[in-house]
Parts: structure tokens; sequence; C-alpha cells
């Protein structure tokens, strides 16, 4: 017998809040988090602006020395003691924990703790190497050191697929409770690579846009979009069995309901240009969840503010959904004020549309000036509405060609 899967807790670190519910209403009052850059220096860079997380205090937050802890792995920490508490885990004495797993994912890893590592040894020579550059520099440890602190023992893995690596923690965890495997699972995704190598390797592979200016760096969707703007973060979710949350008396958020997992096997960067692999997801997604889109639907798109991806995605929805049913959607990017979180975007945009399902808001993309042909749909340009939504979808895409797409319904008995 398949099992319903719900969400019982959210936390995010982000750009634009040191909480999911911080994060939220930024997202919904249009507060973008994309600033000069000011963690690094930027000499010789092409790139200074980028979505950076402000304010946060790893030691003060964790209550711990996280001197040997990366960035990234300090921000899913963050997020899941906030998960956990919000889904009432975290003082509950009678859990199993041998049934609660752990699906957080990095894109990247410990950028930042190898880079500075390799200065180390070029500077001081191989003998000074850290002994804890590994362990910083592992995409796996996020999910490691989470599953440590809370002492989760049940099915325990990160994935690692760009910048849709957080749509598929979720959507993975989903099918591991679905089927039996779990009882609950924390699932999201981290990420921490604001340096200077990782800008210059995404500017010269000609991704991010050199915008100086802070509030029309990233407009997802606009004629005049040049580049993503990277931004940095954790979101974990707390996925869990409804029978299993029920019986807890949780607060549910909303159903996870279907989720689309494909790949475009066309290029190492580029979306393929008949958006085949997108379309795909979001139709395996919406059927698994027996979604009607022409009632209306609310989609947060990938949304990166790159000519090819916008265009792509756009494509993608109106085949899966069909024309008339792509006119009742409402879209919007969340990008376009949390910056490319990469690693960590997915998981962040579906609590996205948890919130709008529960809440009935649904939040804008900004800086949208000037439309674009071949991006024809409602992407609630820079002002939030207020509509009632009982479905939603987000969709993520990642360099290697990889496709996500996650379903969510408004919880019903």
């Amino acid at each position: 017998m398949e099992r319903r899967v719900v969400i019982t807790g959210m936390g995010a670190v982000s750009p634009v809040g040191l909480t999911a519910r911080e994060s939220w209403d930024a997202l919904v009052a249009g507060t973008s988090g994309i600033a000069p850059i000011a963690n690094i220096s930027t000499d010789g860079l092409k790139v200074t602006v980028a979505a950076e997380v402000k304010g946060f205090d790893g030691a003060e937050r964790l209550g711990e020395d996280v001197r040997h802890k990366d960035l990234n792995v300090q921000y899913a920490l963050a997020a899941s003691d906030e998960a956990m508490q919000d889904a009432g885990f975290d003082d509950a004495e009678d859990l199993d924990r041998s049934r609660i797993g752990v699906y957080i994912g990095s894109g990247i890893g410990g950028m930042a703790s190898y880079t500075a590592a390799v200065d180390t040894m070029r500077e001081r020579g191989f003998r000074r190497c850290p002994p804890f550059m590994i362990p910083m520099m592992i995409a796996n440890m996020a999910a490691g050191e989470v599953s440590i602190r809370h002492h989760l023992t049940g099915p325990t893995l990160p994935v690692v697929t760009a910048c849709a690596t957080s749509a598929h923690t979720v959507g993975e965890a989903f099918r591991a409770i679905k089927h039996g495997y779990a009882d609950a699972v924390l699932a999201g995704g981290a990420e921490a690579c604001i340096v200077p190598e990782a800008i210059a390797g995404f500017t010269n592979c000609k991704a991010l846009t050199r915008n100086p200016d802070p509030a029309t760096a990233c407009r997802p969707f606009d004629k005049n979009r040049d580049g993503f703007v990277m931004g940095e973060g954790a979101c974990v979710l707390v996925l869990e069995e409804l029978e299993h949350a029920r019986a807890r008396g949780a607060h549910i958020y909303c159903e996870v309901a279907g989720y689309g997992n494909t790949a475009d096997a066309y290029h190492i960067t580029s979306p393929a240009p008949d958006a085949a692999g997108i379309t795909r997801a979001i139709r395996i997604a919406i059927e698994e969840a027996r979604i009607d889109a022409t009632e209306g639907i609310y989609i947060n798109a990938h949304g990166t503010s790159t000519k090819l991806n916008d265009a792509s995605e756009t494509l993608g929805i109106k085949q899966a959904l069909g024309e008339d049913a792509a006119r009742t959607a409402h879209i919007s990017s969340t990008k376009s004020m949390t910056g490319h979180m990469l690693g960590a975007t997915g998981a962040l945009e579906a609590a996205v549309c948890a919130r709008v399902i529960e809440e009935g808001i649904i939040p804008p993309t900004i800086g949208y000036c000037e439309p674009d042909p071949d991006c024809d749909l409602d992407y609630t340009p820079n002002h939030a509405i207020t509509v009632p939504i009982r479905t939603a979808l987000s969709t993520n895409l990642g360099f290697g060609g990889h496709n996500a797409a996650l379903a969510f319904k408004a919880y019903e008995d």
C-alpha cells in the first residue's frame, strides 16, 4: 500500500532571512537579498554582486565550535535544527530514530574550505595540508553532520545534481516514505560557494550576469535578463508519513503528491531547446499527484534569469500543461530575490510552495520590466498577490541536463 506524505517542518538560512519564517515574509514583501559582494574581495572579478547570507553566526546559532565545519554544513545544521523544532521532533522522546532519514545534498560542497586549504599548501607546502580538509570539502558532509547531530539512523544520503540537487532530495525522500522505507526524512540542500574561484568559473562559462546593479542584476523572464546571480544558504524540510504525523498531532503544511525526475541527454550546461526533459518531469509529477492544472496552479519556476533557461522552462510549462492550462497558472521566480542558491534552491522553493498553499499569497518575480515574446506567461511581476491555491508545482533544472518537478496539494483528510 502506498503511503501519503506531508510536510510537517521547515527551516532555512537564506539571503533574505535567517529562518524559514523570516525568509517567507521577505519574499512576500518583495525584498531582495542581492547586494554588492561583502564577504570576499572582488578585485579582478567581472562579477561584483551576489545574494549572500547576512548576519549568520555559526557558533552562536549552533552553540558549538564550528571551525572544522564548512559554512554550507553550518547552514544545513542551523536549518535542520529549526526544521526539527518546527516539526516537534526536537524534544520528542518516543521517536524511532532508525525510521527517520536525512536526504541533504549540495551541488558543490565545501569549495571555500578546499580553496583555503589549497592556498595554505601552496604557501607552506603539502605537509601543512589541514587535517580536516577532506571532511570539510566533501559534498555528503551536510547529510552526515545532520544525521549525527540529531541521532537519525534511517536511510541517509546526499544528492548531487547541481541546481536540481535539493528538489531531487525532496523527491527521493518522498519516494522513500511513500514506499515504506522511512517514516520521516529531513530533506533539503545547502550551499556556500561565493568564493572567487566559483565566481570566476561561472563567469567564464557565461552563466553569471555581469550587471553591477543589485536592483536589475536578476530579472527572471524579463527581455533584458543576461545571467544568474549566485546565492547561498540552506533549507531543510521534514517530510513525514501522514498517519505518523497525525498520531503526533503535528501541524501539516501541505501534502507532497508527485515527483518527476528526467534527463535532457543534450548538453553539459544548456537546457534542451525543445524542453522535452522538463516537460516530461512536470507531466510525471502532476500525473502522480492527480492534479488538474486547468483548475489553477501555482508554479515556483526555476527562473534563473538566463536567456536559455527561462525560455526553455516557459516552453516546458506550456507543453506539459497545455496552452489553456498555462494561462491558469500563477508563476513566480523567487530567485529574483534570493539569487540562485544552487544546491539549496530546490528545497527553499518547495518550502515556498507549501507556504503559498497554506497562506494563499503568491510572492512576486521582482525586477520584471520588459516582457519577452519567448516568455509569455503570468510571472506575478513585482508585487505579491493574494489568491486561494490548492495545488503547486516547483521546477528545477541542473547542469548536466538534470530535471526535477515536485507537485504539492492542500492537505485533506
